[in-house]
């Protein structure tokens, strides 16, 4: 790997930690010596890239760095690709073409070198014939998770019964050919999870809900590790996460 390529990846790891960083696991994810990573942090702060830490301590950088837009490296661009193909063939029309925009954009400012890897990916998503068409406006849904916007829904679940409940939305799953609304549900007083497809009719409210989205996804996450690792123990075997759904 030449210097250069090296001093970018090593901004890139500080910029994706949000705890300090130490020279040895640097050196360990670029296959290089803990003294080259010296030198080269070294370097870095004396061209006054702002990175606090030292030798044994660990090393931050300093919210505020920006750098040249786009600077990506091949695996980057294929990474990109892999997930925008994704996006485009099960994705709601709307953010099937926001990823279509993407990738145009990124084969506006990658050099000429690079967009091969654009107009002919060594890497591939094939294009799903078994997607179930969404029934709510995933567009408005989005926009209430963003801005932690309640949602009116009447709802028919698996077995045909049908309800009517308020949720707070807080994630979308996307699945191989459905997609599920992540939210709390008033009605249940309990994190569910909600296929889009089965949803017969939807209010966007004009009303928050009060608890931080973040807070709501972290007690949402511990509640499906618990209950696998609950499933895990009782099985003594390999379990994917379960859905609760309604």
């Amino acid at each position: 790997m030449r210097r250069a390529d090296r001093l970018f990846r090593i901004i890139q790891i500080l910029r994706r930690r949000r705890r300090p960083v130490t020279a040895g696991e640097i050196a360990t994810e670029l296959e290089t010596s803990q003294r080259t990573i010296y030198r080269d942090i070294a370097q870095l702060m004396a061209e006054r890239v702002p990175i606090r830490g030292e030798a044994g301590m660990g090393y931050v950088l300093d919210g505020g760095f920006d750098m040249p837009p786009l600077m990506l490296t091949p695996d980057e661009i294929e990474a990109a690709m892999l997930g925008a193909q994704w996006v485009m063939n099960r994705a709601d029309e709307g953010l099937a073409r926001a990823a279509s925009d993407l990738v145009a954009k990124i084969g506006q400012v990658i050099p000429e070198h690079l967009r091969p890897l654009l107009m002919e990916p060594a890497l591939t998503s094939l294009h799903s014939r078994h997607v179930v068409p969404d029934a709510i406006d995933m567009a408005r849904v989005r926009a209430a998770i963003r801005t932690q916007g309640k949602i009116a829904i009447a709802y028919r679940d698996e077995k045909g019964e049908a309800s009517e409940r308020v949720i707070w939305p807080i994630a979308v799953s996307y699945w191989e050919s459905v997609r599920l609304i992540v939210g709390w549900c008033e009605l249940r007083s309990a994190f569910r999870h909600f296929r889009t497809d089965r949803i017969e009719r939807a209010e966007f409210l004009p009303v928050r809900y009060s608890t931080p989205r973040a807070r709501l996804r972290i007690a949402w996450k511990k509640e499906m590790d618990a209950d696998c690792e609950r499933r895990s123990r009782r099985t003594h075997a390999e379990t994917p996460v379960p859905v609760l759904m309604e």
